[in-house]
């Protein structure tokens, strides 16, 4: 059974301007997915509607098989979430917040929340309101994790801080899959961060998924074809071609990202539009998001 599954979801904040646009995707059980898009792709709607924050105006969200609005408590249980904009208590002592979630979740694991304390150096005395931002993501991240929760969601979790404490919360979360199988679902605007931690990965464009693969198949699978500038129409015609994702128009040549190696985006462009003269190449996860955010049709 998969551990997250939206079937058709449809959500707008505006009438006629939907951020999520008929969506369909699943994750299994032990999977790490990266979810990328450019901002108002929909990925922090996806999330908040995998947690219950969001009703879905048309389509179904399963977590664990139930639905996260009529099981709220069941099914945060199961798992961990922190975000970006997530905002503890401030009048609380960092352990009174840590004893809150400790009474909340049954399966609280004691060792690893005082392995994270002295691992983060977290001061157990100090109130919220005067702990470092990375301070607080930490106690957030703790929270989120002592349970050892099946569903670790993060919304991008390291947002703001240094690079140092950015890799902490990282090998932090990727210990606590590889001890327990926890399946993670994490959005990000650090490429880098998603190579590292991601198996997969799905990339949002207009409330739709444009990609969703493993990312050794992207890596390998996909190519940018640079094709010397033409006529206006050879936009559209790179755009009508099989397994074309996106085109945009660059100083030294038109930019189309395919679906497929370079090998076989060469010989596409050859034989359906002629054009002998394309430089066909791998291409890195970092130039894919930028190509294809700025190359829709």
């Amino acid at each position: 059974m998969s551990v997250v599954e939206f079937r058709n979801i449809h959500r707008a904040y505006r009438k006629g301007e939907e951020v999520l646009a008929g969506l369909n995707l699943e994750i299994p059980a032990g999977q790490v997915v990266g979810l990328l898009g450019k901002n108002g792709a929909g990925k922090t709607t996806l999330i908040r509607l995998a947690m219950g924050m969001l009703e879905a105006q048309q389509g179904e969200v399963r977590i664990f098989g139930m639905d996260p609005r009529e099981k709220p408590v069941e099914v945060k249980r199961r798992i961990g979430y922190v975000s970006e904009d997530q905002i503890l208590p401030e009048f609380l002592k960092v352990k009174d917040v840590i004893a809150l979630h400790r009474g909340l979740f049954p399966g609280w694991d004691e060792a690893m929340a005082d392995d994270l304390i002295g691992r983060f150096s977290l001061p157990l005395g100090q109130k919220i309101k005067k702990l470092s931002k990375g301070q607080a993501r930490q106690v957030a991240l703790l929270c989120a994790v002592a349970h050892r929760p099946e569903l670790l969601i993060l919304d991008e979790p390291a947002g703001g801080l240094d690079p140092a404490a950015r890799r902490e919360f990282l090998e932090t979360s990727i210990r606590l899959l590889n001890e327990t199988g926890t399946t993670i679902l994490f959005s990000s605007h650090y490429m880098t961060d998603v190579e590292r931690m991601a198996e997969r990965i799905v990339m949002l464009h207009e409330g739709k998924v444009l990609i969703d693969g493993e990312l050794d198949s992207l890596q390998e699978d996909y190519s940018l074809a640079l094709v010397p500038h033409a006529n206006g129409e050879m936009r559209e015609r790179l755009l009508g071609l099989n397994g074309c994702l996106g085109v945009r128009k660059r100083s030294d040549a038109w930019h189309a990202v395919f679906r497929h190696d370079p090998a076989r985006t060469q010989s596409l462009l050859n034989a359906d539009l002629g054009v002998k003269d394309a430089r066909c190449q791998a291409i890195p996860l970092e130039e894919m998001f930028i190509e294809l955010a700025g190359g829709q049709g």
